[in-house]
Parts: structure tokens; sequence; C-alpha cells
């Protein structure tokens, strides 16, 4: 479907924000990193849209946006690798039966970020997204036998990686972030918002993943009144990919979290909340712990 630069870009980029968040994620190796790759990535794709021929395949444009972006993530982070060493040699791809494909759309976060960038990538656009050869080609910008070898070896990689105990060691809370993490939930499970409000910086900046972003202790104390309207929420500290965090639960479905907050601090005062409520799918692979070492 050809979109020219009149049409309004807002509707591809909700409808295929959950699934850039997914590519995002398993290229950076964390579901929270991958939010920022994805909101820097929708930022580039509004500014070049306003001056952009007409898109052939908005999906595939989005997605060439946000490889580059994640690219341009892991350079800075200095993890990446010489994205063209994969020799240009023609073979067959190798045919995946159902079970080999669930194994590798369920490879954690963790294990993806044990590939090679190309090799990443091609498994995660054709394996977990299910892109063709020639969009992956288009995305990566790679010709045919490039991405054929890429994603060969890489899911030759992620076969071994399957066979392989996962018995790396899952650090804990540190004993500060405990205590604070358990004021702020116990304070926000009992309704005690007032006791909340004490606890944020009068600076305060609120980010409401993919909805509004708020800023001070007068425009921040709303959003805590709008959580005691409703009651399809218990928090519990824990951690999401390592990090220090809130996980939020359905009392009705206490199986798994539904999505999760994270709190940065200053001088013991809450100065930074992320609550991805309306970015649920953010907890897409995530590897989520809750405090004591349970992992979920």
């Amino acid at each position: 479907m050809q979109v020219s630069a009149t049409v309004d870009i807002n509707q591809h980029l909700v409808a295929l924000r959950p699934k850039l968040h997914r590519y995002c994620a398993r290229m950076v190796g964390s579901v929270i990193d991958g939010e920022d790759v994805l909101q820097d990535a929708l930022i580039k794709a509004v500014e070049a849209f306003a001056s952009a021929a007409p898109i052939e395949n908005p999906q595939a444009w989005l997605f060439r946006i946000a490889h580059n972006t994640a690219l341009d993530f892991l350079r800075r982070r200095n993890l990446q690798e010489a994205l063209h060493s994969v020799e240009e040699a023609e073979m067959m791809i190798d045919q995946l039966d159902d079970v080999e494909s669930r194994q590798i759309a369920a490879s954690s976060l963790r294990t993806f970020m044990r590939l090679p960038v190309a090799q990443r990538a091609s498994v995660i656009l054709m394996d977990v997204l299910g892109c063709s050869l020639q969009e992956v080609c288009g995305i990566m910008a790679f010709s045919l036998p490039a991405v054929k070898a890429a994603l060969h070896r890489g899911r030759t990689q992620l076969r071994a990686f399957a066979r392989e105990p996962d018995d790396a060691p899952r650090p804990g809370l540190t004993e500060a972030d405990r205590i604070r993490l358990n004021a702020y939930v116990n304070h926000f499970n009992a309704r005690d918002f007032d006791a909340i409000r004490a606890m944020i910086a009068d600076d305060i900046r609120l980010e409401l993943v993919s909805r509004l972003r708020l800023n001070g202790k007068a425009e921040v104390s709303n959003y805590f009144g709008n959580y005691s309207k409703i009651d399809d929420w218990h928090l519990v500290p824990g951690q999401v990919d390592g990090r220090p965090a809130i996980l939020v639960f359905d009392p009705n479905e206490p199986e798994r979290p539904k999505y999760f907050m994270l709190l940065d601090w200053s001088a013991d005062k809450v100065a930074v909340i992320r609550d991805f409520r309306h970015a649920a799918y953010a907890i897409d692979g995530a590897e989520c712990v809750v405090d004591g070492g349970q992992a979920l």
C-alpha cells in the first residue's frame, strides 16, 4: 500500500508500535532500552515523513528506521560488530518445523544478545516477526546471499544455546533499592497516595509511556488520583531485565505481571516515574523477577 506525505502517519505508528518494540528490545537486549530506541525511532520517522516521497511499504520503511536506530544505540554502547562480515555465500535457507519456530520466538533477550548483530537482526525479523526474505534484505540493506548466511548461522547458534543450561545467577536488589521500592509499593497498595506524594520531588517528571508526560508535583498528583479510581492493579517490587522495577499484577490474573513501572531517585525523593500501563507490549519477552529471586 502506497502512503503519501499527506496521509497521517500516526495510525501506522500506533498499529506497529508493539511489533516495532518487540524488534528493538531483542536487538538491544532489554525491553526498557528497547522502548528508548523505539521512541527515538518514532521521532525520526515523524520528522522524515514530512518530506518523504510516497512510501510504498510503510511497515518496511518504519522497520528500516527502527533497525538503524537500534544499530546507532549499539554503536554508542560499543557492542556493534562488523555488520558486513557475513560472507556472501549462496545457500538454501533451512526450513524450520513448528517446534523450532516456537523455540526461536521464545528465546530470551539475553540469548539473542549472544548472536552477532547481523545474525540477531535476520533471525528476529524473519523468525520472530515473520518478515519475508525480501523484506529482511530491505530493512538490513543486505544482499540476499548475506541475509541467507546470517539467518542460517543465527539459527544454528540459537539451537546450540538452547541445549545449554540456564544457570546464570540473577543479581538481586541492593538493600537501598529494596527499602525505597518497598516503601513506595506499600503506600501505593494501601492507596495512601498522600504518603506517596510526600515521597516525590517538587520537580518530578512522569512519563505514561506512549500516552503523555507530566512535570512537577501538581501535575503528577493527578496521576495518583487516577489510580485511586481503579482496582485492576497490585504492585510488587522486583526487577525487569536486571533493573530495579515495580511489577504490576492484575489481582484477577496473578500468574504474570501485566506491565511495570520504573523509578529514578534523587536525594531519597522520587525524581522520575516511567509507567508502562499504556505500553503493556513492553513486558513481552522481559525477564521479570519478584524481589527475592522468583523468575516469572
